[in-house]
């Protein structure tokens, strides 16, 4: 069980993340006149990977029960 919980929490700073990485993705889009296309290349794909893990994280929590 504590294995769930641990899932769990992980899940809740992945979430945390997401969000964190969503508002920096915004702002950066917001700053059209400076856009750095590596940057937001880059952000978006760390929002990838982390909603990614997210996912993963949801489908071992659920088959902990």
């Amino acid at each position: 069980m504590s294995d769930r919980f641990a899932l769990i929490a992980r899940k809740q700073a992945v979430q945390r993340q997401i969000e964190q990485a969503r508002r920096r993705l915004e702002r950066e889009r917001l700053l059209l006149p400076t856009v750095n296309p590596r940057l937001i290349g880059q952000l978006e794909t760390q929002l990838e990977q982390l909603m990614a893990e997210e996912y993963n994280l949801r489908l071992k929590i659920d088959q902990s029960k």
